[in-house]
Parts: structure tokens; C-alpha cells; sequence
């Protein structure tokens, strides 16, 4: 049965209204998506759990392109039709984030969160059929991308994320279906593992956005 009311989420006893309607379209409210997002937040992840004031730009576009508002994305170079690779320092918030940011929009489809390592450990056990499965057409977002291990199975070396990276670019030219992922790299950095080839299968797959070089480690 179709949810009529997806802009209010409810969590236990309290409701969440992230904007209202307006004919069938939902007027979001950026402050509102906030507020919930630093309660569900700490249902995830603890008491601790709080939205930062210098994290608000990534906020804007991820709340932007996870609600699909089209206008909103073009006047910040975003896609919505591409996935996003959401980069930045280690204990930045990036998994956090991106596992938060699903929870807004319950009625399009989730991803699901994978590390990046424990397919190639995957890999190493069972070998290439981790790619293939990897490879088909559900939603994923790939996590810490570029600092997983290299893949060997029977003595085959494999870079099994560059191999599946390549394999979700053709999927989505084919399908438009997205890829996500986080990762502590830089561009250069991404170069140097995956190589020329699928970095630029990255550009056409990801929209890029990134942390501040000087985020905190909100770990510590």
C-alpha cells in the first residue's frame, strides 16, 4: 500500500514533518529533514550522535539530491540521475551520513552499505563471482572505496573494485541504476589504485561531493 504521508516519518510516539504538501508534490524544509535527521541519528548511533554546523553544505546536497529536487541540484552541479562518491578525512561522518540520508525519502528504494573490504575479502574466498554479484542490478553504496586490500584467489590477483566499478558504470549506462560510495581518497589517490580507465567510468557514475579537507575527526 502506497504511504500518502511520506514526508512524515514517524519514530516510536513522535512525528517527523520534513516539509508539507503541496497538490502531489512535497515542499520540503530544510531545517525540518535536520532536526530529524539528528534524531534518527541518535537512535542509530547513540546518545552522542549530533549534526554539526560545518557539515551543513554536504547536508544541503545530499538532502537535495536524496529528495530528487531537480532545480536545487543543477545550481550545484549535481545530477540526480548519477550516483554520489562522498569523500573526506578519516572520522569525517561519511558512513554515518550516507546511511542516514536513505531514511528521509522511505518511499524511493534504498541502498544498501557494503565495505569496500569485506568484498574483496569475498573475493579472496570465493572468487569472481563476488564481481558478478557485485556487478548486477541492486543498489549499492560501496564503503572506505580505495582502501580495501587487493583481491587474490588460487593465485589470480584481481583489483575486485576497479573490476566492479567497471561493472556498475556498464550497468548503469544500460539500466540507470546508481552506485554510491564513500572513500578517504582524493581524485589522484583513486587514480593511482583503480587506475586511468575506471576513474574515468567514476566521473561518469559519480557526483563528487566532498568534506573539508580540515573536518575534524568526530571520532576522537
Amino acid at each position: 500500500m502506497r504511504n500518502s504521508t511520506p514526508h512524515i516519518i514517524v519514530e516510536g510516539a513522535v512525528q517527523y514533518p520534513l516539509g508539507k504538501l503541496h497538490g502531489n508534490k512535497i515542499l520540503y524544509d530544510f531545517e525540518k529533514i535536520l532536526i530529524y535527521m539528528e534524531a534518527k541519528g541518535r537512535l542509530l548511533f547513540g546518545r552522542e550522535f549530533k549534526i554539526y554546523e560545518e557539515d551543513r553544505e554536504v547536508l544541503y546536497k545530499l538532502s537535495n539530491y536524496a529528495i530528487r529536487d531537480f532545480g536545487t541540484c543543477r545550481k550545484m552541479g549535481l545530477n540526480p540521475d548519477k550516483g554520489i562518491l562522498l569523500s573526506g578525512p578519516v572520522g569525517c561522518g561519511k558512513t554515518s551520513l550516507m546511511k542516514l540520508i536513505r531514511y528521509i525519502t522511505p518511499h524511493f528504494r534504498p541502498y544498501e552499505i557494503i565495505p569496500s573490504r569485506n568484498i574483496t575479502f569475498g573475493f579472496n574466498h570465493i572468487g569472481f563471482r563476488i564481481i558478478e554479484d557485485y556487478g548486477k542490478g541492486r543498489f549499492y553504496c560501496f564503503d572506505d572505496l580505495g582502501v580495501e586490500p587487493g583481491g587474490r584467489h588460487f593465485g589470480t590477483d584481481c583489483n575486485v573494485m576497479g573490476e566492479i566499478l567497471l561493472s556498475r558504470y556498464d550497468l548503469f549506462m544500460e539500466t540507470g541504476i546508481r552506485t554510491h560510495a564513500t572513500t578517504n581518497l582524493n581524485a589522484q589517490e583513486l587514480e593511482e589504485r583503480y587506475g586511468n580507465r575506471v576513474r574515468s567510468r567514476m566521473r561518469q557514475l559519480f557526483n563528487l561531493i566532498a568534506f573539508d579537507a580540515q573536518t575534524k575527526d568526530k571520532r576522537k
